[in-house]
């Protein structure tokens, strides 16, 4: 089975000029750990440092990317969870910006399922983590599902956008395996990165870089001062956390449905628990796969212990990809289910460490914040 490989719709692609094409592309990881990264990215693309920081800073305006920074490895900063609700259609909207309201919910999507509300909670630690869902459960009088990562079989390191490759049978290709090597990981319980947050310096650096880099010539300098550290402390450690994984990948973070991929399942796996690693490592292998994740089973209401996220321009793209996943894997005897992304009510960077800036307040605070929406 031919599967076409997915690209940028010509009229996404069409709007963009060269150079923000390469900064899209060629920068979502490796961003340069020196002084003046940007000005290094200019050199590389023939381009000047103001040039770079102008159109970095008006696709972030415009949505086409949600920050230039990092991507830290779950679990090697605090601890998280994927959560589900099966809220009643007429209570969706109410719900869904109730949920916003948490600071820990980066991630909120309604998706194609009798359980329709997901979203990703981040906190600290699991004490405070748990807090936060009995919080939810009493604020909406509904059940919370939670469902944290048991093992990774790919972490998101990034997303090919593949500019120009068409949508005929005559450009189309097998998809590729990575050519960098991903390194399972563990989840809650089952141990941290090496050199994972360790110090007070560390937590502040976390609650300063969490939602990006700031777009000037000398973000690490501008850290440093937030921080009360000097520059070179700054880079080395970003370098240590890059080296040890408790940074998965540090540049440019898309979106992905701003730049044309209008479509995007989460794909459910009943699998047999002696397989989950075997089937797990073949899925994550294939570039078109995002992120793959064991995760556990909550019979009754969810039976599904293994998640992919994939992306396509549009639903008949990632039906195809998941079949072919089938071929590949041999997976045609595994029930499993595609949950299209409906509506985004919320997505930004994870809030691992709260910054004196961003501090939300208490559990307390926050049902009275909520209480008067």
């Amino acid at each position: 089975m031919l599967l076409p490989e997915t690209n940028v719709s010509e009229i996404e692609s069409a709007s963009l000029d060269p150079l923000e094409r390469h900064l899209l592309n060629d920068f979502q990881r490796n961003l340069p750990l020196e002084p003046r990264p940007f000005q290094r990215m200019a050199e590389q693309l023939g381009t000047s440092e103001a040039r770079v920081l102008e159109c970095l800073s008006l696709l972030n305006r415009d949505g086409r990317i949600s920050r230039v920074g990092p991507v830290f490895r779950p679990h090697s900063v605090g601890t998280s969870t994927l959560a589900a609700m099966a809220v009643p259609g007429e209570r969706l909207d109410e719900v869904a910006l109730l949920i916003n309201q948490y600071p820990e919910v980066n991630h909120n999507y309604e998706r194609e399922h009798r359980i329709n509300l997901w979203f990703v909670v981040t906190a600290p630690d699991e004490p405070h983590l748990q807090e936060i869902l009995k919080d939810m459960e009493l604020r909406t009088g509904l059940p919370v599902i939670s469902l944290p990562m048991l093992e990774a079989y790919h972490i998101d390191l990034g997303f090919s956008l593949q500019w120009g490759v068409g949508n005929s049978a005559a450009e189309a290709s097998h998809p590729s395996a990575r050519q960098a090597p991903f390194h399972p990981g563990p989840g809650p319980g089952l141990g941290k990165a090496e050199g994972a947050i360790e110090s007070e310096f560390d937590r502040r650096l976390v609650a300063t870089i969490q939602q990006g880099l700031p777009l000037v010539a000398q973000p690490f300098a501008e850290i440093a001062e937030q921080v009360g550290l000097d520059e070179r402390q700054v880079i080395r450690r970003l370098r240590e956390w890059l080296a040890n994984r408790v940074i998965s990948r540090l540049g440019v973070i898309v979106r992905h449905r701003r730049l044309g991929y209008r479509a995007n399942a989460m794909v459910v796996w009943d699998v047999p628990d002696d397989r989950v690693s075997q089937l797990g490592r073949c899925m994550g292998q294939y570039d078109f796969v995002t992120l793959c994740y064991q995760r556990p089973r909550r019979l009754p209401e969810w039976r599904y212990n293994l998640f992919c996220m994939i992306h396509g321009r549009d639903r008949d793209t990632v039906i195809e990809k998941v079949e072919w996943l089938v071929q590949q894997c041999d997976l045609q005897d595994i029930p499993h289910r595609l949950l299209f992304s409906r509506r985004s009510f919320k997505q930004r960077g994870a809030h691992y460490q709260r910054s004196d800036a961003a501090d939300h307040g208490t559990v307390a605070s926050r049902q009275r914040e909520l209480a008067s929406c």
